[in-house]
């Protein structure tokens, strides 16, 4: 009887369904053959001994002949279906992907430097889909199915995971995990990849230094969590820092961090701890400054009630297309709070709590950056005054697709340096100087 080979371009020369159905028998004897109390006592080399014998002797009876290309890669992904998350495993590890999304059992796309691909990763059913599910909520306590069709968790390192699936989601159950950086990024980082320059670097630690009130905005995946990270890292370490996020994400290294984060309901739909409970508790914390992952509901009201009630320095995000739209979202989140404040009082607490908007975009390209840094001034009738001090100027696209543009000052001193020169921090009056005409 012939035998059939796996050939050296990754393909069974008779069809390419016989290696998932291999993996998937491997698979199944693995778990029917051996107590899951004795798996979770194997070690990876055991487990890996113990794959590797089913692998041959399943090979034998489907009488398929494998190189040893094969026989490893087969061995490989049962062992992640064990001990991992399946097919997606190796785009997790990889550090270059910053994001993957598994649209239904047949379609996984990730984010490589700003730009969406097609992978080659497939999963064999819905059903396969579920059960990667199931491992990344169940040690969470949280649940999916059709009475809870959609869910938000983390992964161990902290990474985000949101998964939808039918009736809600047509294509099958949907899986998006927004990866944790394995490192944490500097203020050099940044400015090496031309988020921001140094001028600007130096005004914001500054910025922060001074104990000023900072709102960093932007769109979806715009970078804002890492530069929130790079803001708080100028906090000094002699203070109190609480931290209030959905998934804990930022990587503060100070040494006094409280961390909190929020809860979801449990099964029976009780139990939800909100970002608004736990900025009102942090409050009563002592702390010396409030960070707060993102503002995205009437917590915004507690949080500029914190920032003109003396705690001087906090920092959060939201989602916004501009620094003057996310003024606008601001006050619809106050009134999302359900207090019955007239608009011109909502706009005198955010001229009042609010020192600058640093607001970041995701270009064309892919690249990450600060498009604008802005002063909020003042009331001014019924509207407030706010005043760009940098932003990131567009010349065009080059050949090779990449955005091509700079940082500029725009010229104008900030209102608020009299805060900063007061506590002692000395800025250069060349930081805001605008290009003279000619030398850009």
């Amino acid at each position: 009887m012939r035998a059939d080979t796996y050939g050296r371009d990754g393909d069974f020369t008779r069809t390419g369904s016989d290696l998932n159905d291999l993996k998937q028998i491997v698979h199944r004897k693995l778990l029917s053959e051996t107590e899951f109390s004795i798996l979770q006592r194997m070690n990876r080399r055991q487990l890996g001994e113990r794959v590797a014998y089913l692998t041959d002797v399943v090979a034998a009876e489907m009488n398929i002949s494998l190189t040893g290309r094969a026989r490893t890669q087969v061995e490989q992904e049962v062992l992640y279906e064990v001990v991992g998350y399946g097919p997606i495993q190796t785009l997790l590890d990889d550090h270059e992907i910053s994001e993957v999304m598994v649209n239904g059992p047949t379609q996984v796309f990730v984010e490589r430097a700003g730009k969406l691909e097609l992978t080659d990763r497939r999963f064999a059913d819905n059903d396969h889909v579920m059960r990667i599910i199931e491992k990344i909520i169940s040690p969470l306590g949280r649940r999916l199915d059709e009475s809870v069709p959609m869910v938000d968790a983390r992964l161990p390192d902290g990474s985000r995971v949101n998964a939808i699936i039918p009736p809600l989601s047509l294509l099958g159950p949907c899986i998006t995990i927004r990866k944790f950086a394995a490192e944490r990024l500097t203020p050099e980082d940044l400015i090496a990849f031309n988020t921001l320059t140094p001028q600007m670097n130096e005004f914001v630690q500054a910025a922060v230094k001074a104990r000023l009130n900072i709102l960093v905005s932007g769109g979806t995946g715009s970078g804002k969590t890492t530069t929130l990270n790079v803001l708080s890292s100028f906090i000094p370490n002699d203070e109190r820092i609480v931290t209030i996020e959905d998934a804990a994400e930022l990587q503060l290294q100070q040494d006094h961090v409280i961390t909190l984060e929020s809860r979801p309901p449990n099964i029976e739909g009780r139990g939800a701890i909100t970002i608004r409970d736990l900025v009102r508790n942090s409050l009563r914390m002592r702390p010396d400054r409030i960070v707060v992952g993102e503002v995205r509901g009437g917590e915004a009201l507690d949080m500029l009630q914190a920032m003109n009630t003396g705690h001087d320095g906090s920092l959060t995000t939201l989602h916004a297309n501009s620094p003057r739209d996310a003024l606008a979202r601001l006050e619809t989140m106050v009134l999302m709070a359900g207090m019955e404040l007239p608009v011109r009082a909502i706009r005198e607490q955010i001229a009042s709590a609010l020192h600058l908007i640093v607001h970041q975009s995701r270009l064309r390209d892919g690249t990450r950056k600060i498009v604008g840094i802005t002063e909020v001034q003042r009331m001014e009738g019924e509207h407030i005054v706010v005043q760009d001090l940098f932003r990131f100027e567009r010349r065009g696209v080059g050949p090779d697709g990449k955005v091509i543009g700079e940082h500029l000052a725009t010229g104008v001193r900030p209102l608020f340096m009299e805060i900063v020169e007061a506590e002692g921090i000395d800025l250069s009056a060349e930081i805001f100087a605008a290009p003279r005409m000619g030398r850009r």
